[in-house]
């Protein structure tokens, strides 16, 4: 089916060629889970014959009238859910709409790509309604609410460019997208600045708890497509698989890159598990053989502290601190800390400080026992000196756990 367009009220800003015409171009989207197109992302191009050059600079322009860049898209949209139609299994379409179109809508009432949906009897299940980033002004209320009827109907909702611009965090709060769209220069920048890295985290914490998927775009390279996997994507795009095409691929083409990617992925990770589940039991094994028995050992110095003080000649370089509490999180020994060239350092300030507060330490005194003696807590920021490290809970005696912050030099997404 092919949509008719003519050339005649084009807007001029639009720059349209002698012969050029508008034609949707179509970006794959790849899922980690089946390794397979899952579907495309509509682009727009100026094509004369075999030569394409994209519309990006035109809807980037903000000099140019909204009006202008809505005509301009409803021709690509109408081209793109009309292709889609023709599919006995239709891939998921992903069309971009700005905020400001959205709340136009919501305004007027009219709903013109459900109206296409309608017209062409495309399943509104597999369209998904990506907001563009952008500043927006309006009513916030309006917009959700335009928002809730592409919801009702059954599209889903991404949001792209999450973390600048339109994409803050009380947006995703109110319109609770299926999708978060996230940057590869995101992912980048995270392999060598821990703020970035802290936030990219945090995308993936705040996906799981709004139940919305990570699309990681921008994938370029090997690299690129590991990073995104480490960061948590289900979706990848980017031109590693293809830049945006005219027709459609057959779904399982990219297969061998994804499952080449994810089984390295997988073994990585289990080593770097598996390692440190050894250091936690080596440091388990240590603190057995250097447990005082009784105040009659330790010379009248506290248990708790005489246990650390006998520890510390064993303990890795990269074990930066040791205290010991007690299974109400309440700190019963000092905090014994490495300072450089100068050594362990006692610090009695924090004794009798409660830590149950921190996100680690009740679910790993639940899986403390007997049997289980040590825990090894995910990668996190020190409060104090700001480097990345992991806790290892180890149970000394029923009532005492000993706590042990050591370096992690590999918690970054780039492990090079």
């Amino acid at each position: 089916m092919t949509v008719f367009q003519s050339r005649q009220g084009l807007p001029k800003a639009l720059g349209l060629q002698k012969e050029e015409a508008l034609t949707a171009y179509y970006q794959p989207i790849i899922a980690l889970d089946s390794r397979r197109i899952s579907g495309y992302e509509v682009l727009g191009r100026a094509t004369r014959g075999d030569a394409a050059r994209s519309l990006g600079p035109f809807f980037g322009d903000p000099g140019v009238a909204m009006a202008d860049h809505i005509q301009v898209d409803r021709i690509l949209r109408e081209q793109a859910i009309a292709r889609m139609a023709q599919e006995a299994d239709p891939p998921l379409l992903f069309l971009n709409l700005k905020p400001g179109w959205i709340y136009q809508y919501g305004q007027s009432g009219e709903m013109h790509t459900l109206d296409l949906i309608d017209r062409y009897g495309l399943d509104p299940g597999r369209v998904v309604i990506e907001i563009t980033e952008e500043s927006f002004n309006g009513s916030v209320d309006i917009l959700i609410a335009a928002v809730e009827r592409y919801r009702a109907r059954g599209c889903r909702i991404a949001i792209d460019d999450v973390g600048s611009g339109f994409s803050n965090w009380d947006r995703i709060a109110q319109l609770q997208p299926n999708l978060l769209k996230i940057d590869m220069d995101m992912v980048k920048k995270s392999a060598t600045h821990n703020g970035y890295y802290g936030v990219l985290r945090s995308f993936s914490e705040l996906a799981e708890q709004i139940g919305a998927s990570l699309l990681f775009e921008g994938v370029e390279t090997r690299d690129d497509l590991e990073r995104a996997i480490q960061a948590g994507a289900r979706y990848v795009q980017g031109f590693l698989f293809a830049q945006a095409e005219p027709s459609f691929r057959e779904p399982d083409c990219f297969a061998d890159v994804v499952e080449e990617e994810l089984e390295r992925h997988v073994g990585s990770h289990a080593l770097t598990e598996g390692t440190w589940k050894r250091r936690a039991e080596r440091l388990a094994e240590q603190l057995s053989l250097q447990l005082p028995q009784d105040e009659e050992e330790t010379g009248g110095e506290l248990l708790t502290d005489a246990c650390l003080k006998r520890l510390i000649p064993e303990l890795e370089p990269s074990c930066i601190r040791i205290y010991i509490c007690n299974r109400r999180g309440i700190q019963l020994s000092a905090n014994f800390r490495r300072d450089g060239e100068a050594g362990w350092q006692r610090e009695e300030q924090y004794r009798h400080a409660n830590w149950s507060w921190r996100p680690y330490f009740v679910p790993n005194l639940v899986q403390l026992s007997e049997q289980r003696r040590s825990i090894v807590s995910r990668s996190y920021t020190d409060l104090e000196s700001r480097a990345w490290i992991r806790t290892i809970s180890v149970m000394v005696r029923p009532d005492w756990i000993l706590f042990a912050d050591v370096l992690d030099g590999g918690s970054r997404i780039d492990r090079s």
